[in-house]
């Protein structure tokens, strides 16, 4: 990137490469790494509105108020192993919401951690490598903290 009078600025972009996903153990006491994931991709969060436009609004245009939030869902791509499966199998058959967190490979070791409801556990056996796409859908506020977060309260 080039600024006025020519002077450049370092890119703060980090690389997916060591990003860990993990799920907290209660049985342990600690976050536990969920193994060989190829991707991890969240839909994002979204926030729902009502309008709240009269006869009387000013300049004619429609006005809106937020409402309710939606953490979205996470998808997770990863590389078929049994125990992997198995786990997020228990998380499927689990009807409370479970913790989770990724702990990005940044300079804070930032993890977002959050809740959520394994909805999704398919699988596909092509001619390469089997994989599994594990849908998680998040419950509740995400948060965002630096360094391996403290363990869910």
């Amino acid at each position: 990137m080039t600024y006025k009078g020519g002077d450049t600025m370092a890119s703060n972009a980090i690389a997916g490469v060591g990003t860990q996903f993990r799920r907290w153990n209660s049985s342990l006491g600690a976050w536990a790494s969920i193994a060989e994931i190829n991707s991890i991709d969240w839909s994002g969060m979204s926030r729902a509105t009502f309008e709240t436009t009269s006869l009387d609004t000013v300049g004619g245009y429609r006005t809106f108020k937020g409402s309710f939030r939606d953490p979205g869902q996470i998808v997770l791509n990863m590389n078929f192993t049994r125990d992997t499966y198995e786990q997020m199998l228990t998380d499927f058959d689990d009807d409370d919401e479970l913790s989770y967190e990724i702990v990005l490979p940044d300079d804070d070791n930032t993890s977002i951690e959050f809740e959520g409801l394994v909805t999704e556990l398919p699988f596909t056996i092509p001619g390469e490598k089997v994989t599994a796409n594990t849908t998680i859908k998040l419950s509740g506020q995400v948060t965002i903290n630096s360094g391996s977060g403290p363990s869910p309260g």
